[in-house]
């Protein structure tokens, strides 16, 4: 098996070439090539298919020849990713599918990426819903604290951070309680506001763990911050710092949201038949 490993801001995936749709990728495989300690480490892997070829995605076929399919570190499978669609675009420039933009198909629709020249990719990042519930999420130190609940197209909770230090002092290496949970897990985003149209974040991915960056989770954070201050949609760019870079995320009049950062590939890898075999 040959994979390449990428990452968009430091959150990295395993790139699975499998165009025939040939190849079982089962989440006991899908862990053990994500362990950081015993496998290739990873918080995902993408399997590259076409559309036509797999189940979940042959009616996308005639808009998105590519299906990406997401798989969470844990084994789980992802509506989308948004560092992953970036990283995705980036393997198929490379390997010559195509040539500056792909419509990719996901589990959360038709996904368009193109090229900026200057290293980055943008995503359309699709429509924000916003969800009724406000759940509480609590991460030690911080106390009980309101969040805002929306899907872009993954679910997530974006919960104010009153300083960068109280952010930096979270205990992220479990998942927050979120109460009441959304019906399919949560991403949760603790966010601090830099200045004007500048946020940090930290994320907790459900499926994961804490990451250096989720894609999803820096539009639903800048839509969220958007919505506080009464400026939907207005297509002016938002920076969002994770601690694997920055990104721009842009909610366009339109009602889209535009996701712009960093797409890297870091290296092919050939997986040692027995360790597979093992598996």
């Amino acid at each position: 098996m040959r994979l390449v490993k990428g990452h968009g801001t430091e959150n990295d995936f395993l790139v699975l070439p499998d165009l025939d749709g040939a190849f079982q990728l089962t989440p006991e495989l899908v862990r053990a090539l994500c362990d950081r300690h015993a496998g290739l480490g990873a918080d995902g892997v993408l399997r590259v298919v076409r559309s036509e070829n797999d189940p979940d995605s042959k009616e996308m076929a005639a808009e998105a020849p590519f299906f990406m399919d997401y798989r969470n570190a844990d084994g789980s499978v992802a509506e989308m990713c948004g560092n992953g669609v970036r990283v995705f675009l980036r393997y198929l420039i490379a390997t010559g599918l195509v040539e500056s933009t792909a419509a990719v198909a996901t589990r959360g629709g038709i996904r368009c990426a193109r090229t900026r020249g200057d290293g980055n990719v943008t995503v359309q990042m699709g429509l924000p819903r916003f969800l009724a519930d406000r759940p509480v999420a609590t991460a030690a130190p911080l106390p009980p604290t309101s969040g805002l609940a929306l899907e872009i197209p993954n679910p997530h909770v974006v919960v104010p951070v009153a300083s960068a230090a109280v952010l930096a002092e979270l205990d992220l290496t479990r998942p927050p309680l979120v109460e009441p949970a959304l019906p399919n897990g949560q991403n949760v985003e603790f966010v601090v506001r830099r200045g004007p149209r500048w946020l940090q974040l930290r994320v907790h991915e459900r499926g994961v763990g804490e990451t250096r960056s989720c894609g999803t989770g820096l539009c639903a954070a800048a839509v969220a911050a958007a919505r506080e201050d009464g400026v939907d949609a207005d297509g002016v760019p938002w920076r969002v710092d994770v601690p694997g870079g920055s990104c721009e995320v842009v909610w366009l009049p339109g009602g889209e949201v535009e996701l712009t950062g960093p797409a890297v590939l870091v290296a092919e890898i050939e997986v040692d038949d027995g360790w597979l075999a093992d598996r």
